[in-house]
């Protein structure tokens, strides 16, 4: 038996939508907030916060925050790679790097997710690939409840309290 990749992991998801609305989720702030954040700020290179529907570049900067934690959490990152189409790839602190990539397949649009890099120390193991994949399986079916039903499956909780624990 191989012995198990703890440096990546991948999750996938159909929805019933375009690519090009699946893109613009990923790739605007207001996409963004919509289904994942509480605060998504792209920046080009040059430092001009992007405005909420203008899709990120290659080579942008992020400042991502989410509903119950503390704006002290909050990402900062690089955009890696981005095709204005079906590819969308951003360093994920830490947690090493995430790529986006959009696609028909057996008649159905696909989002599929995979994160790499992922430090395999324990601690590695823990919040980034178990913590990361939980996360991110979770935040994959709200795109899908927000882009087929309208449906938020989100705690809005803005007290910044609701992980308290685990700070």
């Amino acid at each position: 038996m191989a012995e198990f990749d703890w440096s990546r992991f991948l999750v996938r998801i159909d929805v019933r939508s375009s690519i090009d609305r699946l893109y613009d989720a990923w790739a605007t702030r207001s996409g963004m907030e919509s289904w994942f954040l509480r605060v998504s700020a792209y920046s080009s290179s040059d430092g001009v916060l992007r405005a909420a529907a203008e899709r990120a570049k290659t080579g942008d900067s992020y400042e991502w925050m989410w509903f119950g934690w503390p704006d002290e959490t909050a990402e900062r990152a690089k955009i890696l790679d981005c095709n204005d189409r079906d590819l969308f790839k951003f360093s994920f602190g830490k947690a090493g790097n995430c790529t986006v990539r959009i696609y028909e397949e057996s008649g159905k649009t696909i989002v599929e997710l995979v994160q790499d890099e992922i430090p395999t120390d324990e601690a590695g193991k823990h919040s980034f690939h178990l913590g990361c994949k939980n996360g991110w399986t979770f935040y994959m079916a709200n795109l899908k409840s927000i882009l087929e039903g309208g449906i938020d499956l989100r705690n809005k909780d803005a007290s910044g309290m609701m992980f308290k624990a685990f700070l």
